[in-house]
């Protein structure tokens, strides 16, 4: 994937994970007004929790799987279905962009209309639907699951608002697939991913290395753990350090599973105790890592 539209995504909220235990389908459609080698004037990628598993963009002209288990969840004339309806995405997102550049008074430049739609199914069985629109990085307009209606953010996007909450079935359509399709390709993608979606536990490993000023540094390094959310902490004789501790991001490891760095600063003479806490929710307990003197 390219690394602008990895950027993008961020944007987006793709890093904006559902709680322990639950599982989301999410897409995310990203036009540009300028596009360039690396960035495509339109692309869409779906993801299940955190895998990506469809992709499309205007180069190829074509929605793709991203696994190998994905062909086998869909049926055969699911990818000319899908691709026909990205590709008319693709041109109303062209459309729109300009409508946008008309309501902003933007005469020329680099702009951006991003969608992201999608479900979460939660631990207690519980559905949640949401899909909002930003254009150059900013809220524009985002649909209310509580009132089955948009609500817009931007002022501009006040005759948007009107026109779609005036369009009973575009409302309706839009709750059907937020409250129910969305939630059965969720479960059917579970279903066949199992193996590629499982949860997996992580691994902690203690490290130090002497410092400034007779001080010492303690590494945690947390790996092979999927999903990729995951909380971690040093304790100091047992009391959580959050805001000693210092956070790396959350990378992928390249076999399907994520890693990530905590730190901590400490006088070594202390006699104090020191132990990396992580959780994720593949454990039913914390683990936990003493440093050992």
């Amino acid at each position: 994937m390219a690394p602008e539209l990895v950027v993008l995504l961020l944007v987006m909220g793709v890093v904006a994970i559902p709680g322990a235990g639950s599982h989301s389908y999410r897409h995310f459609y990203t036009g540009v007004s300028d596009p360039g080698p690396d960035l495509p004037a339109f692309a869409a990628v779906s993801y299940v929790d955190n895998q990506q598993i469809l992709h499309y963009d205007s180069e190829t002209r074509r929605e793709e799987p991203r696994g190998d288990w994905v062909q086998g969840a869909v049926d055969p004339d699911f990818w000319d279905a899908e691709t026909r309806s990205l590709q008319g995405w693709q041109q109303g997102f062209g459309v729109n962009l300009g409508t946008l550049q008309q309501r902003y008074n933007q005469t020329g430049g680099s702009h951006m209309l991003q969608l992201m739609y999608g479900c979460e199914l939660g631990r207690d069985n519980s559905i949640r639907g949401h899909a909002q629109f930003a254009y150059d990085g900013e809220d524009y307009i985002s649909y209310d699951p509580s009132t089955h209606t948009w609500v817009a953010v931007a002022p501009q996007a006040q005759i948007t608002q009107r026109r779609w909450n005036a369009d009973t079935a575009g409302l309706q359509q839009a709750r059907a697939y937020l409250e129910e399709t969305c939630i059965e390709w969720l479960q059917k993608y579970l279903q066949h991913g199992k193996a590629a979606l499982q949860s997996k536990p992580p691994v902690a490993q203690v490290s130090d290395r002497s410092s400034r000023d007779g001080l010492a540094t303690l590494s945690c390094r947390i790996h092979g753990f999927y999903p990729k959310e995951v909380a971690v902490v040093w304790l100091k004789s047992g009391e959580p350090q959050p805001q000693e501790t210092s956070l790396s991001g959350v990378v992928p490891s390249g076999d399907g599973t994520y890693q990530t760095w905590a730190t901590i600063e400490i006088d070594p003479s202390s006699n104090h105790t020191y132990t990396c806490s992580v959780e994720h929710a593949s454990l039913g307990a914390d683990l936990r890592v003493a440093w050992d003197k």
